[in-house]
């Protein structure tokens, strides 16, 4: 699995609200699938998406999860998640949406927000975490967090992932595993970065140091993504310069030390890339994707 599968959006105009992918043989130098055009249309609820996160199952089936948004109708009105399956990454089929207003702790959501699905080892069960803001509550936009079997239900009802203590949002959350240990980077509004804080559990309660800001940059990030590249044995960190433009990347060889990597070792600001997702994946389904999608 020394291949790169990233999928991500473009834009917040209608015809950039959809999933792309792109390829890297070295986690650093990315090439566009497809022409860097859509390779999903969305049929179901907005038939807009963002920050699309893909991932493999325990069974070897691809997913993809996503904002069910459109931004063109504001930032505040969208409250489910959309979902693709695919067996071979190149036909995604069974679409469907997850609608957070049917059950009672989020039947006000608005900003369901970036999906994301970890495998909890303790419940034998899949954690969908996500953002969003309840209308009329005194709490801003942060991570909450179901359990679910099939990505279609949810067999717990949403509730509460972290809860930074500035009050501030914290958004785009990202968890990965080590050693034992939960690190979940989130777009941090009091720090105007990226931000870790640790736990022992999938669940939570998250450990939130002093020194938790851990981006270099020196513009504001979010849409952040967090993968290993096997070859560099190192964890690397892209995310959006949102305010600026452009995509920023670090790495570490322990979630805690990061040193910023040279724009001229990278490429992805071609791709014009907002929020996405990083799959690791093979030599057979690197030149699957290829031979179907194409570059050009």
């Amino acid at each position: 699995m020394k291949n790169y599968l990233f999928c991500y959006f473009t834009g917040n105009d209608p015809e950039q609200e959809r999933v792309h992918f792109a390829v890297s043989e070295d986690g650093y130098n990315f090439r566009a699938l497809n022409g860097n055009r859509e390779v999903i249309t969305q049929t179901l609820g907005k038939k807009c998406c963002r920050d699309p996160f893909i991932f493999r199952d325990n069974e070897g089936i691809f997913h993809i999860i996503a904002t069910d948004m459109k931004s063109d109708e504001g930032w505040a009105n969208n409250n489910s998640m959309v979902v693709w399956d695919s067996d071979d990454l190149t036909e995604w089929k069974n679409e469907r949406i997850i609608d957070f207003t049917q059950f009672s702790s989020t039947r006000d959501a608005v900003r369901v927000w970036a999906p994301e699905v970890i495998f909890d080892k303790t419940r034998g069960e899949y954690m969908i975490y996500w953002t969003h803001l309840n209308r009329d509550s005194n709490l801003d936009t942060i991570p909450w967090y179901a359990y679910t079997k099939d990505f279609s239900s949810l067999t717990t009802e949403p509730q509460i992932l972290y809860k930074p203590k500035s009050g501030l949002c914290a958004i785009d959350g990202d968890m990965l595993e080590k050693d034992g240990r939960y690190y979940l980077f989130v777009a941090d509004g009091e720090k105007d970065g990226i931000c870790c804080v640790v736990s022992d559990t999938t669940s939570g309660p998250f450990e939130e140091p002093e020194d938790r800001k851990i981006s270099l940059a020196d513009t504001a990030l979010e849409g952040n993504c967090m993968y290993f590249n096997e070859e560099a044995g190192k964890f690397i960190l892209i995310a959006d310069q949102f305010k600026s433009g452009g995509y920023f990347m670090q790495e570490s060889e322990d979630l805690v030390h990061f040193t910023p990597v040279d724009k001229n070792l990278y490429s992805l600001d071609h791709l014009k890339p907002r929020h996405g997702s990083m799959l690791s994946i093979s030599d057979e389904e690197y030149k699957r994707l290829v031979d179907f999608y194409g570059f050009e």
